[in-house]
């Protein structure tokens, strides 16, 4: 039993690996796992003592738990054992293409990646590339929803830049769940995207058990008091303005609700409009050709990219302008499904999308270049300085009529005329000849594209949505 036994020297090496994995598999690894959960919910306890909306348990579970409660839900089972009989399968095939679909959609918060980072980076490129500011009174719409409701921010989609002006300006509130798109998927923005809280989705090629899988993760996530965010567009604006709701996600949380449950589910329309959108070169050019395949040309982005940054170190005017975000009229879903708003006797989700809209259009905020642009095509094209400063007090008189949030720089339409005819510019949508500016060959589409915000909000039924509200405090944010 004590007596020596040789080994050769590789099949010790090896025992002694295996050792050490055991160790560290059995003692070490759970002891770390431990002590990091720890660390984690002491600063998610933390965080929730300054957030208006705290953190829900459900976004702390693990991946892999909501995978397995997701795939496991009754409803997921009956729609698996439905597309196995529709589609002549085995069950057990059905079910792994459902746990497939799971693994796909769920994402995997993390409070490190999402404060740690993702709000940092939101702050460095907003302020990066723009002013930003936030509707006067805004703050006070949120406080005054019921604590135990649910809340889903709806917002219009005008450029990438959305996720990350929202995700800023909602930091010191709640954190946001997004459904986003295929182009999220690819890697390494997958694993960041996930720790983010945002879930993904298909907009093609989907088929009804993932229908149902998305349904279900939905509503659960809702359920649990997720806040969540999503544009009901379902794409970027190609026109500039605020287009109709594709009504898919609103239509699985409506399905899901229950009007005498305890907790409600309050809609916040949410309106965001620029000076520059960063995109505008390829979005009017989809909006032309009549289709959404964006190319990105990566020499032409990190162009740009670098140009801003070596404009911020001159420490010149950002080259973007302004950019706002206003918060709309919240409604309630409680309130819509029993007949208590005024918006009609029918209580569909598409009379839902409709007000929804209604709502973020009615919020949009005005701002210098798009006020100018509109003001340049209502005076066909060209115009002197002081007809164009004329034509833009007159779209103030019309806004300021029908209760429109508007920025104007150093409150006077002298200078935001001034500034947004430099912008305009600048980015060759306008040259002046003598004392006349005129809309440059070829750029009568980009002009009416940033005019667009303006015709439409000017066109929709007056509203004062910012009466009795208190101004937000938000530092390095100016309020409008």
């Amino acid at each position: 039993m004590f007596q020596r036994v040789e080994i050769p020297l590789w099949l010790l090496s090896l025992i002694l690996l295996f050792a050490a994995v055991a160790f560290l598999s059995h003692f070490l690894f759970p002891s770390v796992r431990w002590f990091l959960r720890r660390r984690m919910e002491r600063a998610v306890e933390e965080l929730n003592k300054r957030l208006e909306r705290p953190i829900q348990p459900f976004k702390l579970m693990r991946r892999q738990d909501n995978v397995i409660r997701l795939v496991y839900d009754p409803q997921v089972m009956a729609a698996v054992a439905d597309y196995a009989r529709e589609q002549g399968i085995p069950r057990s095939v059905a079910f792994e293409m459902a746990r497939r679909h799971a693994r796909e959609i769920v994402p995997g918060f993390s409070t490190a990646t999402y404060f740690g980072f993702a709000i940092r980076v939101a702050r460095g490129l907003s302020r990066l590339f723009y002013k930003v500011h936030l509707g006067r009174g805004d703050a006070q719409t949120l406080r005054d929803i019921d604590p135990k409701s649910a809340v889903v921010f709806v917002m219009n989609h005008r450029s990438n830049m959305d996720y990350v002006l929202v995700t800023w300006l909602a930091a010191d509130r709640s954190t946001l769940s997004y459904a986003v798109g295929e182009w999220a998927r690819v890697w390494p923005l997958r694993a960041l995207i996930r720790g983010m809280g945002a879930y993904f989705i298909r907009r093609r090629y989907s088929s009804t058990l993932y229908r149902a899988v998305l349904a279900r993760y939905v509503q659960m996530s809702v359920q649990e008091g997720v806040t969540q965010a999503m544009f009901p567009e379902g794409g970027l604006s190609l026109t500039g303005a605020v287009g109709s709701a594709k009504k898919g996600l609103l239509h699985y949380i409506v399905r899901a609700f229950e009007p005498d449950a305890e907790q409600d589910v309050v809609f916040v329309p949410v309106a965001l409009n620029y000076d520059r959108v960063l995109e505008d070169e390829v979005l009017i050019a989809a909006g032309t050709t009549g289709s959404r395949r964006f190319r990105l040309r990566l020499g032409e982005a990190a162009g740009w990219f670098f140009w801003i940054l070596w404009q911020k170190l001159l420490r010149r005017t950002s080259t973007y302008g302004h950019a706002a975000v206003c918060y709309g009229t919240p409604l309630s879903l409680r309130a819509h499904l029993t007949g208590q708003t005024d918006i009609g006797s029918e209580r569909s989700t598409e009379v839902l999308a409709e007000e929804l809209m209604t709502r973020i259009r009615a919020a949009v905020p005005l701002l210098p270049v798009p006020l100018t642009a509109a003001a340049l095509s209502r005076l066909g094209g060209s115009a002197s300085l002081p007809e164009l400063e004329s034509g833009v007090s007159t779209l103030v008189e019309e806004a300021r009529a029908k209760g429109a949030t508007l920025h104007l720089p150093g409150g006077t339409v002298v200078e935001a005329v001034r500034f947004a005819a430099e912008a305009l510019q600048r980015h060759k949508i306008l040259r002046q000849d003598a004392e006349v500016l005129r809309i440059a060959p070829g750029k009568e589409t980009a002009l009416a594209y940033y005019a667009a915000s303006v015709e439409q909000r000017l066109s929709e039924p007056g509203a004062d949505l910012s009466e009795g509200l208190e101004p937000l405090t938000l530092p390095d944010v100016t309020e409008t």
